[in-house]
């Protein structure tokens, strides 16, 4: 059997954004990695390539979102995690980091 583009399993807030659909597409280890993780963990990785501000910076995380994956990386490093899930209160942690940036803003 043949899989699709469609084949591949998005998050559990995010749908799969066609950048990172296509760049999983691309590569077939990554793509097992990628359907070997839970749903919450595949939603962590696609709000982390999709949370940032510059097109560029996107690119380099789709990128990584393969390497690491490839490299045996579950989830994103150093990453506070996916802010627009409402099935769990944000953490004390993540708040300080999210005040952090808005002052900044």
């Amino acid at each position: 059997m043949t899989l699709t583009n469609n084949d591949i399993s998005g998050g559990v807030v995010h749908d799969l954004p066609e950048d990172l659909r296509n760049t999983l597409a691309a590569d077939a280890e990554a793509r097992a990695s990628w359907e070997d993780l839970t749903p919450l963990a595949r939603n962590e990785w696609i709000c982390w390539a999709i949370s940032v501000k510059k097109p560029e910076t996107r690119r380099q995380h789709v990128e990584r979102v393969c390497t690491e994956l490839k490299e045996g990386m579950r989830r994103p490093c150093c990453w506070y995690g996916c802010i627009h899930r409402t099935d769990k209160a944000v953490s004390p942690s993540v708040q300080y980091v999210l005040n952090k940036q808005a002052k900044k803003s």
